[in-house]
């Protein structure tokens, strides 16, 4: 028996490949399937089940492309209501896999059809749980809002208290957790950098799992803190519920070259979206485009920041990397690219077209300058994160919330921003930028750079 966990680091996502006697299941595959089936083919065996989790609301899931190259059933668990051909498995069935069995243990709170799938070994050993969002290292999954219900967040807390008690820890201390996201995703407060534990230790470590925690403690802890769920999420759930497109032909139709004076002519009818590197960014880039650098976070954020996933996008990318931003934002639904700029910054520059920089300056210059000089400090970060620790007299305005709060900036000053090590601070640059506030200045480094100049 062999399980391997594949993860995609950009969407803080664990896929799962199982394996035994050349019998395979999948679960929670991502949009791009070619992975597991060249996994399979390797080893000469079959994918036999896709088993999901849950309706994913973060990711566009690869069920159906899988379903369809190889011919293996999608198993959802119960009150699951999609458009496709699929089997519900009821609570507690049993799929053979080879000489292993797996269990479909429904555990609902996160959505209401969420199921945790638990593997037996070929000894009829309980081996591990593939938790999905109900349970993850160090968290537990955030009540969604984002499928119509008449059940509200409490409802769902509630739900998900009795599923983790009830069908999650009674299960054996040794049992494996291989949970569905890891730290970063939006599906949770606050995970371990981990992405593979054991029940006994998240029993010992995890709030949510502590002994004598009753029901009301247990909703109020893990509805406090939580922030409006991402506007695309809805749209991609809608995707995972009815279908998509397969990626290779989201790829053939985006991977268009545009020349510099075609994308002026469609500037007002497209996203501008610059994908580079963030120094690269504020030394030129196109007036109006917005910055989400391949090199973070990239998928998320578009689809937390950006919201209108219908909307046209043209992409300024590093050259060569062109595909890669098509099939990440793929994954989070954004499949509307009209193309790139053939020649990058260069062609843009080359024909004299006009461009916008943003300013530069280091932790150290800031430092000296913040202490003569009354002016904005516009700190980016999340509310958790400035709380631990931030610039004296600077305004935290976390970047997700930052459109619908410019006029907390005070116009009359020059905005000196920073985030944690820079990536969000120049995306929060861009964005100010393409709104005409262009008094600003990017905080190199960050935080992480500041507080150095503080010890």
């Amino acid at each position: 028996m062999k399980v391997e966990q594949i993860y995609t680091k950009c969407l803080s996502q664990g896929s799962y490949y199982i394996e035994c006697n050349k019998e395979v299941a999948i679960i929670d595959p991502i949009r791009e399937v070619e992975t597991y089936v060249e996994k399979a083919k390797k080893s000469g065996s079959k994918i036999k089940y896709i088993f999901e989790t849950h309706i994913h609301a973060d990711f566009i899931s690869g069920h159906l492309n899988l379903a369809k190259k190889t011919g293996a059933k999608i198993i959802y668990g119960p009150k699951s209501e999609t458009t496709f051909n699929k089997t519900i498995a009821s609570d507690y069935e049993k799929f053979k896999l080879g000489n292993s069995i797996i269990v479909a243990i429904h555990t609902p709170g996160h959505t209401i059809e969420s199921t945790t799938y638990l593997l037996k070994d070929t000894n009829g050993k309980d081996h591990a749980i593939f938790t999905g969002d109900t349970l993850f290292l160090g968290d537990v999954g955030r009540p969604d809002l984002s499928q119509i219900s008449d059940l509200d967040n409490k409802d769902l807390a509630s739900m998900l208290y009795d599923s983790l008690r009830n069908k999650i820890m009674i299960l054996n201390d040794d049992v494996i957790v291989y949970p569905g996201h890891g730290q970063g995703t939006s599906c949770g407060k606050d995970l371990s950098s981990e992405t593979i534990g054991t029940l006994g230790d998240q029993k010992k470590t995890n709030y949510a799992l502590r002994d004598k925690m009753t029901k009301e403690e247990f909703v109020k802890e893990v509805l406090t803190g939580l922030l409006d769920p991402p506007k695309y999420f809805p749209s991609n759930v809608e995707l995972n519920k009815n279908g998509y497109l397969e990626s290779q032909i989201i790829l053939k139709e985006s991977l268009n070259a545009l020349d510099a004076n075609k994308v002026e002519e469609l500037i007002k009818e497209v996203i501008l979206l610059d994908v580079r590197n963030e120094n690269d960014f504020a030394e030129s880039h196109i007036p109006g485009s917005i910055f989400i650098g391949l090199d973070g976070r990239f998928a998320p954020w578009v689809g937390e920041l950006l919201e209108d996933i219908k909307k046209p996008i043209i992409l300024l990318a590093p050259k060569g990397r062109e595909e890669e931003a098509i099939t990440r934002l793929s994954r989070v639904g954004f499949d509307n690219i009209k193309g790139y700029l053939k020649g990058g910054i260069k062609s843009w520059i080359e024909l004299k077209k006009q461009t916008n920089s943003i300013e530069n300056i280091k932790a150290q210059d800031f430092m000296s300058l913040n202490s003569k000089f009354d002016i904005n400090i516009l700190d980016v970060r999340s509310q958790n994160e400035y709380l631990s620790g931030s610039v004296d007299g600077s305004l935290n305005i976390p970047l997700i919330n930052l459109t619908d709060n410019l006029d907390k900036l005070n116009s009359n000053k020059r905005s000196y921003i920073y985030c944690k090590g820079g990536y969000r601070s120049m995306i929060a640059s861009s964005i100010l930028n393409s709104k005409g506030i262009n008094d600003i200045t990017n905080i190199i480094g960050g935080y992480d750079s500041i507080s150095l100049c503080i010890e």
